[in-house]
């Protein structure tokens, strides 16, 4: 019989592979550790040598998410995983970037405008869906298929 790894090394194999949160790797430890003492004591060690870290992990997946996806949608994910609202808040992209990214979504979903209301509906619905605020959805179905798109916003 296989002896069983340790919780240490567990939570050292799970960030070796990936940048995890705090509350992430604690789900992920919960059904291995004997007691919650057990289980802070390695989260808060990991913490102090930075092995873990809120942080690096909000960067990487704003990093890997923000060109898909909207504000609201990365706020949300973001504070689900613990991350509170001022980290992310700086981590964020800005207005600017965000309709530039909603119009680069809409785009490459919908090779041509909307045709029609239903069709426009249809878009804005996909837009709202990935995480763009109201405002964001309207200036990219306005200047989504113009010639100077980036300037429109």
């Amino acid at each position: 019989m296989k002896p069983q790894k340790s919780l240490r090394a567990r939570a050292m194999d799970i960030l070796s592979r990936q940048e995890v949160s705090r509350i992430g790797l604690k789900r992920k430890l919960v059904p291995y550790a004997e007691s919650e003492e057990e289980l802070e004591n390695v989260l808060n060690e990991f913490a102090e040598r930075n092995w873990q870290s809120d942080l690096r992990y909000a960067e990487a997946y704003i990093r890997s998410k923000s060109q898909k996806h909207g504000l609201l949608r990365l706020k949300q994910a973001l504070a689900q995983q613990g991350i509170d609202e001022e980290t992310s808040r700086k981590l964020l992209p800005d207005g600017t970037s965000e309709k530039q990214t909603a119009i680069a979504v809409l785009r490459k979903k919908f090779k041509h405008p909307a045709a029609d209301l239903k069709e426009k509906q249809k878009q804005a619905r996909f837009l709202a869906y990935r995480g763009f605020d109201a405002d964001t959805v309207q200036t990219a179905l306005k200047h989504a298929w113009n010639e100077n798109w980036e300037d429109g916003c």
